[in-house]
Parts: C-alpha cells; sequence; structure tokens
C-alpha cells in the first residue's frame, strides 16, 4: 500500500481513469453531502488563511499491471461518492465559465474538462476519467457530454448536477473563488499492490472507521470482489444488478438489508441482529448448506423477487398484492421470514393460490386480533421465524391453522369472545392503525371500494367535552361518565367527508343535513340513518353489530377439537414438555438462588417469557437474551452475546466461545449467591437490551 497526500486537482490531471467496479454500490449522495461540500469549498476558497481543505481518501487498485493503452485504469475501492459529485460540480461550473458576460484569464470550460474530466486522446470509454457502475454510468456521461440524459436516469446525479448548477449561477461569489475552493482541496491517494493487499478487508476496515456503508454494500462487495472479472459481471449481470433495479434506487438502500435478514432467518433459524447482517451471511456462506457462490447469489435472487412483490408491492396478481398492502398497512415486517417461506412454496406449487390468500388474510387476522387485545408484539419475530418448520406441508393450510390455533399465553390467536370483548371498549380513534381497520370495514365484501384516505373519522358523539343541551339530554344524567368510556371506541366512530358541517351538531341535525348520515354513501353510516337519538344503549349496539363484522373480517381458523387434539398430539411426539422437576439440581439453596434470579427475569419487562428445556431454562424477549443451566454449588447463566460485546465491570464473565455447552451465546456467568445477584443483573440487562433492540428493527 503506497499513501500520499495530494491535491485532488493534481489526482484526477493527466491521462487516466477510475472505474467503479460492478461491486461498489451506486451514487448515493444526497443533496444534503453536496450543500455541505459546497459549502466547504465556498469557505476554503474565500479565505486566504485557509490553505487547504480535507477531502478524505480515495483507494484504488490498478486494474492490471500490463495494459496496451496509455492510459492506465484503476479499480477505485473507496472514494465513488467524492469523485462523481466533484466530477458535477467541475461540469457545472466549466459551463457557467463559458456562459459568463466576462470570461477568466486563469481558467476556460475547454481546460477544465480536458485536466479533470476527460481524456482528450481516448476512445470510446477511454475518454472519461470516471467509469460508474452500470446503473449510473450513461447518465453521468451524458450529464458530463451536455447530452440528453437517458430513460431512466440516475436520481442522485441529475438531481446533485441540477443543484450545483443552480449554486453556481445564483451564488454572489466570483467563479473564479469557487473554483480556487476546488483547488485547495485536498485527498489521500492510496494505491493498493494486488500482490499484497487484501481489497476486501481494507473495504470492511473503511466501513468500521464510520463510513455509511450498508450491510447491502458490504455483502455485494464480499460476493463479487474475489472472483475473476468475467465471474463478477456474469453474477452481476445475471442475479445482482437485476435485484437493484427491482428494488429501486431508494428501496435497495433501505430495504436490502432488512431483506437479508429475513433471508437469512429462513435459512439458519436464527434472527441475525440488523446491524450484523453482514457477519452473518459470511458464516452461512461458509456453511455447507448454502452451495457454491453461484447457487448463493441466484438463491438471494429468487427470494428477493418474493420481498419485492410483498414490501413494494409489485406484485402482479390483485388479490395477493392487496393482501400484501394490507398487511405492510398493519406494519407487520417480522412476518416477513414466514411470508418468503410461504411465497417460495407457492411458487414451486406446494400449495394452491386460494391457499396461500387464506395464510396472508390468517397472518392479518393474527397480528389484528393480537393489537386490538393488547398482547405484547415482542415475541412476534420469534413466532413467524419459526412457524414454517411446525407445518405439514402435505396438508399446508390445515397445519398453518393449527400451528396458530396450538399458540398459547402470550403466542396466542385471541378468539370471538376475546376479540369482540376488547374490539367494542378498545381507543380504536388513537390506533396506529385507524384508516387500515376503518377502510377494511367499510370495504368488506363490495367490489366499488371507497378511498378512506379522501375521508375524514367522524366522532359521532362529539369531542367536545362541553356538550350543548341537546347532546345532553340524549346521553343522559351521566352524559359526563358515557362521553369519557364511548369517545374513541367502536360504536361511536365513522367516516364522513362532512366534518365541519357536521361538527358538534346535535345527532338528528347530523343524520338529516346535506351530507349527514342519512345522504351519505358510506357504509358504515347506514345504521346511523335509521336511529332518532344516540345514546349509551345505541353506541353499544352499534359496537356490537360491528364486532360481529370484524369476527368476519379478521376470522378466527376453524379446526375440529378432532383434527386439533391430532396436531397436539404429532406435536408432544416431536417435542417432550418438561417442568422444573426434570432439573434436580434445583433443590434446597440452589432453588432459593434460582428463585430470586427468576423473578428479576421476569420483572425486567412485559416480553419477558420462560421456555424450561431439558438441559436449560431460557428467558427470551425476541429470542433467547439468557440461558440458566443448574449445578448441585451454582447456576451457570449464558448470555446470549458475544464476549467483546459485554460491558463487565465487576470482573464476573468468562469467554466460552467455542466451548461445548447448553445454552445460547459466548458470555458465561457463575451465580453462587445472593449477593451478586444485583451485579449479574446489570449483565443481563446489556443481553436483553441487545435482543430488544434486535426485535424492534
Amino acid at each position: 500500500m503506497k499513501a500520499t497526500e495530494t491535491p485532488f486537482l493534481a489526482f484526477l490531471n493527466g491521462p487516466k481513469q477510475y472505474i467503479i467496479p460492478i461491486y461498489q454500490r451506486t451514487y448515493s449522495w444526497e443533496i444534503k453531502q453536496c450543500r455541505q461540500l459546497w459549502k466547504d469549498i465556498l469557505r476554503t476558497g474565500q479565505r486566504h488563511d485557509i490553505a487547504a481543505h480535507f477531502l478524505g481518501s480515495i483507494v484504488y487498485i490498478q486494474r492490471g499491471l500490463y495494459q496496451s493503452s496509455a492510459i492506465p485504469q484503476m479499480l477505485v475501492i473507496d472514494g465513488q461518492q467524492r469523485l462523481t459529485t466533484l466530477s458535477l460540480l467541475l461540469s457545472a461550473l466549466g459551463r457557467a465559465i463559458e456562459d459568463s458576460p466576462v470570461p477568466l484569464q486563469e481558467i476556460t470550460q475547454e481546460e477544465i474538462e480536458g485536466y479533470y474530466l476527460f481524456n482528450t486522446l481516448g476512445r470510446g470509454d477511454l475518454r472519461y476519467k470516471l467509469i460508474l457502475t452500470q446503473s449510473d454510468r450513461p447518465t453521468l456521461i451524458q450529464q458530463l457530454e451536455g447530452k440528453e440524459l437517458p430513460k431512466p436516469a440516475s436520481q442522485r446525479i441529475v438531481e446533485n448536477y441540477i443543484f450545483f448548477e443552480e449554486q453556481v449561477v445564483k451564488s454572489d461569489v466570483p467563479l473564479m473563488t469557487i473554483y480556487k475552493g476546488i483547488e485547495k482541496l485536498i485527498v489521500v491517494d492510496i494505491s493498493l499492490d494486488a500482490n499484497y493487499d487484501n481489497p476486501q478487508l481494507i473495504f470492511e476496515s473503511l466501513n468500521s472507521t464510520g463510513l455509511e456503508l450498508s450491510q447491502a454494500d458490504l455483502i455485494r462487495n464480499y460476493v463479487l470482489m474475489g472472483l475473476q472479472p468475467r465471474h463478477q459481471e456474469a453474477l452481476y449481470n445475471d442475479h445482482w444488478h437485476p435485484m437493484e433495479q427491482s428494488f429501486g434506487q431508494v428501496g435497495y438502500s433501505r430495504l436490502f438489508d432488512r431483506f437479508m435478514r429475513d433471508y437469512l432467518t429462513i435459512k439458519t433459524g436464527r434472527i441475525p441482529n440488523i446491524r450484523q447482517v453482514y457477519e452473518d451471511f459470511k458464516t452461512y456462506e461458509h456453511s455447507p448448506t448454502s452451495g457454491d457462490i453461484d447457487d448463493l447469489v441466484a438463491d438471494v435472487h429468487r427470494y428477493s423477487k418474493y420481498f419485492v412483490a410483498m414490501a413494494l408491492e409489485a406484485e402482479t396478481d390483485s388479490a395477493l398484492r392487496e393482501c400484501f398492502a394490507d398487511i405492510n398497512e398493519l406494519r407487520v415486517e417480522v412476518a416477513y421470514p414466514l411470508l418468503l417461506d410461504v411465497y417460495d412454496d407457492y411458487v414451486r406449487s406446494r400449495l394452491t393460490r386460494e391457499e396461500f390468500i387464506q395464510i396472508l388474510r390468517l397472518v392479518e387476522s393474527y397480528v389484528f386480533r393480537r393489537a386490538v387485545c393488547g398482547i405484547p408484539t415482542n415475541s412476534l419475530n420469534k413466532t413467524f421465524a419459526t412457524l414454517s418448520r411446525q407445518l405439514n406441508k402435505k396438508r399446508y393450510f390445515e397445519s398453518f391453522q393449527a400451528a396458530l390455533l396450538l399458540k398459547d399465553s402470550y403466542r396466542r390467536f385471541p378468539d370471538d369472545v376475546e376479540f369482540t370483548r376488547e374490539i367494542v371498549v378498545k381507543d380504536l380513534y388513537n390506533f396506529r392503525s385507524r384508516n387500515y381497520w376503518l377502510r377494511r370495514m367499510e370495504n368488506h365484501d363490495r367490489k366499488e371500494r371507497v378511498n378512506v384516505e379522501e375521508y375524514t373519522i367522524e366522532h359521532v358523539m362529539p369531542q367536545n367535552e362541553d356538550l350543548c343541551r341537546e347532546w345532553q339530554q340524549d346521553l343522559g344524567q351521566n352524559w359526563p361518565d358515557i362521553h369519557a368510556r364511548y369517545l374513541h371506541t367502536l360504536g361511536n366512530l365513522t367516516l364522513t367527508g362532512y366534518n365541519p358541517e357536521l361538527s358538534d351538531r346535535p345527532f338528528k341535525e347530523k343524520r338529516d343535513i346535506k351530507g349527514g348520515f342519512a345522504d351519505s354513501p358510506i357504509r358504515l353510516n347506514r345504521s346511523l340513518a335509521k336511529l332518532d337519538r344516540w345514546n349509551e344503549a345505541t353506541i353499544q349496539a352499534r359496537a356490537e353489530e360491528l364486532a360481529k363484522l370484524a369476527t368476519k373480517i379478521w376470522a378466527y381458523p376453524q379446526l375440529s377439537p378432532a383434527v386439533l387434539d391430532r396436531y397436539r398430539a404429532e406435536g408432544k411426539r416431536h417435542g417432550a414438555t418438561y417442568t422444573l422437576a426434570d432439573h434436580p439440581n434445583l433443590s434446597g439453596s440452589i432453588m432459593d438462588l434460582f428463585q430470586k434470579i427468576r423473578k428479576r427475569l421476569l420483572h425486567l419487562d412485559p416480553s419477558v417469557t420462560e421456555e424450561i428445556l431439558k438441559y436449560y431454562i431460557a428467558y427470551k424477549t425476541s429470542t433467547n437474551f439468557i440461558d440458566i443451566i443448574s449445578q448441585k454449588r451454582r447456576l451457570l447463566l449464558i448470555l446470549n452475546m458475544r464476549f467483546d460485546e459485554v460491558h463487565d465491570p465487576h470482573g464476573l464473565c468468562r469467554d466460552v466461545t467455542g466451548i461445548g455447552r447448553w445454552g445460547n451465546g459466548d458470555v458465561e456467568v457463575r451465580l453462587s449467591s445472593p449477593s451478586q445477584i444485583d451485579a449479574v443483573m446489570e449483565l443481563v440487562q446489556q443481553s436483553f437490551d441487545l435482543h430488544a433492540d434486535n426485535g424492534n428493527e
């Protein structure tokens, strides 16, 4: 490796070409980064006391030791964003100089382009100092040449060029001052030796210093960088580039990390931390089940199509697309590992289209019913991540229903009794998905859909606590209590396009005026049109009526007791049930010690659950955060963390990485006295926070 400090313009000057390899991310700087660079350049150009402004490093490796061309080509490992952005600024500045009524003596457009943007003697692609990846290359070339842009054009390149063009033209700063600011930019020129330097390790180390490289950037680089050029191009063209295009520029940067986490969840059976997806991918790639790199990338590409169809609602089947849209509106991203697996089975004809739709609707019902009933959501990602493995795929939909029905406690599927009881009293006005449930109720079983977004939510009994005399008379002597109890509940809520007109009017006026309940095309208002008064009894009656409708929309699985008993028996055959009695070391003082820390663990958070297994006792939130192994004289606590992640001020932890043991994690803590519990709980809290955060990504 050779590193030298050099002016940026000198770095560009002379015959040379910097190529962004296909495995690099696309150009991604936004206006905010361009604005900061612009401010730095103006400040540097205007102040004589500033000799230079450090721009950062540009890391590259020579493409080939023996090139027939007189123009050396370099593969850029890091620095694409700065190179591209300054090329856009130089182009905009050159055109402004050319159009200026007062020509500059020091520099011309021709010189800017000839020194810094083009290789004047180069032919074809060798004409350009900078060659971007396939997605961005045509746009940059056409932009620099001043020609019509391709369709579709690279959004970031177009937006950022326009930004610089506007700044150069609108700025009161002389053009020469802008150029002097660029002249003062300094970069560290880092040239790698192909025989001695490992570009992948350098790429990773650059990421660790704080540069904003996504997990997707690292994975793409890892997959493609080590391959021969032809192999790189084949994998990129056949798989990676189509994936980038299907996600879109914004979707790729926003969603690809999440997709890879869901993909790895399916393949490994565990949920990676969203910030550790790259490390988990490398581990999986080395496993015997991943196949060779071509098979792995093709598999990732296949599952990415399912993810795009669901997350970006790009599904061509309208019924499936509608299901995905409803699930997305509920924000049930944790269900995606399950849905990706089911989607793959659907594509492979292991279940029918109708069964796929029924499964999607049951997932929606399961999540919505739980939300209405106030059941904590922390366990959902683990529930969905493991559900596919519990299915009998010869009886796909039946076994799916059984798997949900057999969930108990905090994983339960609320039945009609619980759901009806809770939905009539739930504050649905402040429910985060209120437009969702109103839309689903209004449009149930109708072909002519109502766009709920065009309406506003209406309180039949007004929100205003200072109700008029007519309202007080209708509601009766206890009107303040009735108002407080029912205001935001199911029975009192509807839709209207006439919210200002209805306002706080008495009920009969709301019913009869133009646009009122009797004059409304909204189905939710039909029963209101038939009433003469609105009071506690009518609110309750309407709530019960809508609750019955809700049990149809968000249906509960229907299996006979005999069928359910069969699945219950199959589950017992496949896995024994254990109790504390199966842990003989839990007796006497060790049992007392266990009960003390058990109480502390279960009171950490409502999401914490206990699972008694054959060899240890697990405590979970999104997944196991601590496992307890009972021994005769102590308890062994296994924290589900890497040893380098734990902060251990009391020196209680032991690194058990690579050592055979029960439990999950690489941190062992030995607990033998109640006096240690407070210190131990500080360590446990770290593991809990790690997995609780992971569950909410």
